[in-house]
């Protein structure tokens, strides 16, 4: 109870209140000003971590940046680094790409194409029609691709001559040179075309009036007895297709010689239904004993021949033998020395696929009575014109549908002294 009667009383518990009411007030102030702090450690806190939090976000951009400005770099190194090197392969390849498609008169001393208006065959139908520069820079694969391209336009677009190619496959020199110049003399040159197969480093020495002037084909070393006598058959296939006149080829040796003239020679050969590839089956150690067991399935006993080397065939036959690969490999591979690859390949190949187009006989003439390595030769002594006779009369083959009395075109192996008897009756027995 209060009291009223007291002033002094009084005065002190008013007094006491207002300490009371300070110090509630001082509490509010500090608690508030402890509130206000707590929020300033908080918003310095959060502004804090924002800042990181961008920070970092800046960091991964740039980071991502970097890393993608380098996976840049390096596929445009990479893409430049390849475009470098398929330059420099086309550069160091460029020869192959002219001389496989185009002759190389096409091309000038700087690489350039030459690109003529005045008919000299440049780019034109006259580049597949009588080669006059034989030389060239493709490989034996690149060569046998080449000439194994077959038109599919039957017609030709321009006037064809059907030629006969004649393929000299020798060592060196031609002895008889001067006697089958006699026999291409006054003949119409587009009815006839001349390739020389010699050793690496020989060349063939000639007038540059002679029919023989720059025939000479890019060659390989040859080995006796081994596949690469069908290597070199086929180079010389081969450079002749080029040519799309050439119709017939012959191989010929350097002691092989015409026994007939010229237009009697090309008759015979480009009228035949047949080529003339001489093709049986010899039960004999030097027939089937030569075969490999290793050919199987491929090629079977039954299906082994044997022949002369010296062939004559049509255009069809020969693309077929360039382009062969499977069964040259074969032959390669398991016909060795003592097999004797030129007498079996080709025979064999064409009598198991396309025997039906050949006559498996040969129009060049062989001695082979001696029963030796190597056939007969024929001296200067042995050469008269009753022998020669002999060898133009020797009994009757068939042709086409018939009969002809005429089974050689050619002879072999001639001597180089045989040469000057052959000179001083050919006119009167041969007819040239």
């Amino acid at each position: 109870m209060v009291d009223f009667g007291n002033p002094g009383r009084l005065d002190l518990v008013e007094e006491k209140g207002k300490g009371k009411e300070e110090k509630r007030r001082e509490k509010r102030e500090e608690e508030m000003a402890r509130s206000r702090e707590k929020e300033d450690l908080e918003s310095r806190f959060n502004s804090q971590v924002s800042r990181s939090v961008a920070d970092s976000s800046l960091s991964l951009f740039k980071l991502i940046s970097t890393l993608i400005i380098f996976v840049v770099g390096v596929v445009v190194g990479l893409v430049s680094s390849s475009h470098i090197n398929r330059y420099f392969t086309f550069q160091s390849d460029q020869f192959n790409f002219k001389n496989v498609y185009f002759d190389s008169e096409q091309f000038s001393p700087d690489g350039k194409m030459v690109v003529s208006c005045e008919g000299d065959g440049s780019l034109g139908i006259g580049s597949f029609i009588g080669r006059r520069n034989l030389s060239h820079r493709m490989t034996d694969g690149e060569l046998f691709w080449r000439a194994s391209l077959v038109p599919q336009k039957e017609e030709f677009p321009f006037r064809r001559v059907p030629r006969v190619a004649f393929l000299f496959l020798t060592r060196g020199p031609l002895p008889m040179l001067p006697l089958w110049e006699r026999f291409f003399s006054g003949q119409e040159v587009e009815m006839y075309s001349i390739y020389v197969h010699a050793l690496p480093g020989y060349e063939l020495k000639v007038s540059n009036s002679s029919v023989f002037y720059g025939r000479q084909i890019p060659s390989q070393h040859v080995e006796w007895g081994s596949v690469s006598l069908v290597d070199a058959e086929k180079r010389l296939l081969a450079n002749a297709l080029l040519d799309f006149s050439n119709e017939r080829f012959v191989l010929l040796s350097e002691s092989c010689v015409p026994i007939y003239n010229f237009p009697t020679v090309y008759k015979y050969l480009v009228e035949s239904a047949h080529s003339f590839v001489e093709s049986y089956d010899d039960p004999t150690r030097y027939g089937r004993g030569r075969y490999s067991r290793w050919m199987k399935p491929d090629i079977k006993l039954s299906e082994w021949r044997k022949g002369s080397q010296w062939f004559e065939m049509h255009r069809t036959l020969a693309i077929k033998i360039v382009a062969d690969t499977k069964y040259y490999m074969l032959f390669r591979k398991y016909c060795k020395p003592s097999c004797y690859p030129d007498e079996h390949y080709i025979p064999t190949y064409l009598h198991k696929f396309h025997g039906a187009l050949n006559s498996n006989r040969t129009v060049t003439y062989v001695d082979w009575s001696e029963m030796a390595p190597h056939p007969a030769s024929f001296t200067a002594a042995n050469v008269t014109e009753g022998f020669i006779q002999s060898l133009r009369n020797n009994g009757t083959c068939s042709y086409n549908s018939g009969k002809t009395p005429i089974c050689y075109l050619f002879a072999r192996k001639f001597d180089p002294s045989a040469l000057e008897p052959l000179l001083n009756f050919s006119s009167q027995v041969m007819g040239f």
